[in-house]
C-alpha cells in the first residue's frame, strides 16, 4: 500500500478530482501508520519496558495527532474535534466490536481481566465528564464569552494530561501486575529473537512521521472539497470517515488478538486506544492550538457528547464482567451503525 504515497503526490500535483486526491492520501496514510506502529514497537522492546511503555504510550496515536495538527493549522478547528470524538466512537465500538463477534464466532466465550476493565471504565467516565462540562456550561450560561471556555480548557487539558501520566505511573510502575506486563514481555521476547537494529527502526520511525506530516497535508487540503464534492457534512466526514483512516492498523491489531483467544490484548489496543485520544491527544491539541494561534476548545457539538457518551456506556456494560462472546460483539456493531447514520443525517 506504499504505492499510495507516491500517487497521491502525483495527484495533487495534477490538481486532479479532489475526491481521488483525499482518498489516495487517505489510502497512503494507513502504511505509514503501520510502519510507525511497528518501529515503535520493536524500539520499545529494545529499550526495555519502562520507557518502551512510555514511547508505546505517546506515538500509540501518532496518525491521529499528526493529522489532527496538520488539519489545526489549516483553521479545520470543528474537523479535528470531530475526528477525536470519532477516534473514540470507533476504537470502542467498531474496532472492539469486530474483534468481540470474531473472537466470538472461534470461542464461545473469551475473557480478560475485570480489575483493569473497571479501571478503564472509570477513566473514560472521567473523559466524558471532561468533554461534557464545557458544553455544559455554554449551554446554561447566557452571553457567555468563548475566552472563558477557552481558559476553562486550557485548565481541564492540564488536568487530563496529570492523570494520563498518573495513569502510566500506575500501569507501568506502582500496579503492573495488574496489566499483565510480565507476560506480554515474554511473549514479546520470544517471538522477536532475531535482534532488532535499533538505528534502523529509529530511522524508519523518523522518515515515516516526516512523511506521514508530508501526506496528512495533502489530505486536508484535499478534505474540504472533497466534503463538498460528496455532499456530505464536515460532522460525518470527521466522525466517519477521518478515524478510519488514521485508525485502520489498530482496528487489524485488535481483531488479530482476539482471533488468537488475546482478548485481554484486544480490549487493551481498543480501550487504551480511546483514552490516549481523550486523556492526551485531545489534550495536547487544546495547548498546540494556543501556542500556535489556532485556539481549540473542549467545547464539542452536544451531538458528539452524546455519541461518545452513549459509546461509553454500551462499552461498560459489556466489560465489567470480563468476558464476550459474539452477540456482545454485534452488540456494540450496531450501536456504531445506529450512530454512523445519525451522524450521516445530522444536519
Amino acid at each position: 500500500m506504499l504505492v499510495f504515497v507516491p500517487i497521491s503526490i502525483i495527484a495533487q500535483s495534477l490538481h486532479l478530482n479532489s475526491l481521488i486526491i483525499f482518498i489516495t492520501s487517505g489510502l497512503a496514510i494507513i502504511p505509514l501508520a503501520a510502519l510507525i506502529a511497528n518501529s515503535t514497537e520493536a524500539i520499545a522492546n529494545v529499550i526495555g519496558p519502562a520507557l518502551g511503555g512510555l514511547l508505546n504510550a505517546t506515538f500509540g496515536n501518532a496518525t491521529e495527532m499528526i493529522i489532527a495538527i496538520v488539519a489545526l493549522r489549516a483553521g479545520l478547528v470543528d474537523v479535528v474535534k470531530a475526528s477525536l470524538t470519532g477516534s473514540i466512537i470507533a476504537n470502542l465500538l467498531l474496532a472492539l466490536g469486530f474483534a468481540i463477534l470474531l473472537g466470538g464466532l472461534r470461542y464461545s466465550e473469551q475473557s480478560f481481566p475485570p480489575n483493569v476493565a473497571r479501571i478503564n471504565a472509570s477513566s473514560l467516565t472521567l473523559a466524558v465528564i471532561v468533554l461534557l462540562t464545557p458544553t455544559a456550561i455554554r449551554f446554561t450560561s447566557n452571553g457567555l464569552p468563548i475566552s472563558t471556555i477557552n481558559n476553562f480548557s486550557y485548565i481541564a487539558a492540564i488536568l487530563l494530561l496529570t492523570f494520563y501520566f498518573l495513569m502510566l505511573l500506575f500501569s507501568m510502575k506502582t500496579h503492573k501486575h495488574m496489566y499483565l506486563v510480565e507476560e506480554v514481555e515474554s511473549e514479546a521476547t520470544e517471538n522477536n529473537q532475531p535482534k532488532v537494529n535499533l538505528w534502523r527502526q529509529m530511522g524508519i520511525l523518523l522518515i515515516c512521521t516526516v512523511v506521514l506530516v508530508f501526506v496528512s497535508e495533502i489530505l486536508v487540503d484535499s478534505l474540504e472539497k472533497a466534503i463538498s464534492n460528496l455532499g456530505l457534512t464536515s460532522l460525518f466526514t470527521g466522525v466517519i470517515f477521518v478515524p478510519i483512516f488514521g485508525g485502520v492498523v489498530e482496528f487489524i491489531t485488535c481483531v488479530t488478538f482476539a482471533v488468537k483467544n488475546k482478548m485481554e490484548l484486544a480490549v487493551a489496543v481498543a480501550i487504551g486506544s480511546s483514552l490516549q485520544i481523550a486523556l492526551f491527544v485531545a489534550p495536547v491539541l487544546v495547548l498546540a492550538g494556543w501556542f500556535i494561534g489556532q485556539p481549540m476548545n473542549l467545547s464539542f457539538n452536544p451531538f458528539e457528547i452524546v455519541a461518545v457518551a452513549m459509546a461509553v456506556v454500551s462499552t461498560n456494560s459489556i466489560s465489567n464482567d470480563g468476558r464476550t462472546n459474539w452477540l456482545e460483539g454485534v452488540l456494540l456493531l450496531i450501536t456504531y451503525a445506529v450512530l454512523a447514520t445519525a451522524f450521516y443525517f445530522h444536519p
